[in-house]
């Protein structure tokens, strides 16, 4: 088993014109530069799922997908150790596209760690990630309390997608939630052998 634990950084938007894709791939320059994780970019919108709609619940129903979209999802989650959720804040909520990608899967969630990356307007995504952290805790997973949340995202960005927008301060506090993150990816890591 690798001893450096692997950390999928999930893309949750899946809307045309999307900041998620400058933010996470903001989140992804950062989380580069360490030595402690490895991280994978997965963008949901390379994961069309349909709207969950089987009778039985993921719990029951994961281990019997017989679309091949679905098991390749299961799969993909499982061989994380833990995530950082980039999401946008759509209606004072987190996007459907996200909710039903983490429907799909339940026991590739669990004894895991998951940080948020969030965006939007002046909240900055917060009432996002605070419906997330509800879902968060009934899969199992730990919800790393250091968060980022950039409001006015759409000013935030220069025509380059660099973070010109007190970009300093979201580097450092991204720094503080990948330490958090790296501590409890390894604990749980270990945990779960």
């Amino acid at each position: 088993m690798n001893a450096v634990p692997k950390i999928a950084i999930i893309i949750a938007s899946i809307r045309e014109k999307r900041a998620g894709l400058k933010v996470g791939h903001w989140v992804y320059d950062i989380a580069k530069s360490r030595t402690d994780l490895v991280f994978e970019l997965v963008d949901l919108k390379d994961w069309p799922l349909p709207m969950y709609a089987y009778a039985e619940t993921t719990k029951t129903m994961e281990a019997k997908y017989t679309d091949e979209l679905p098991r390749q999802w299961v799969e993909k989650v499982g061989s994380f150790d833990g995530y950082v959720v980039v999401t946008p804040e759509y209606n004072h909520g987190y996007p459907p596209s996200l909710k039903n990608a983490m429907d799909y899967v339940y026991e590739g969630w669990n004894r895991k760690p998951v940080a948020f990356v969030s965006y939007g307007a002046s909240s900055g995504g917060v009432r996002a990630v605070q419906q997330l952290r509800q879902v968060i805790v009934e899969l199992q997973m730990a919800p790393i309390r250091a968060e980022v949340n950039i409001p006015f995202v759409f000013r935030a960005f220069d025509e380059k997608d660099a973070l010109v927008v007190n970009a300093d301060i979201y580097i450092k506090t991204a720094q503080v939630m990948f330490d958090q993150l790296a501590w409890w990816a390894t604990t749980l890591k270990t945990g779960r052998m």
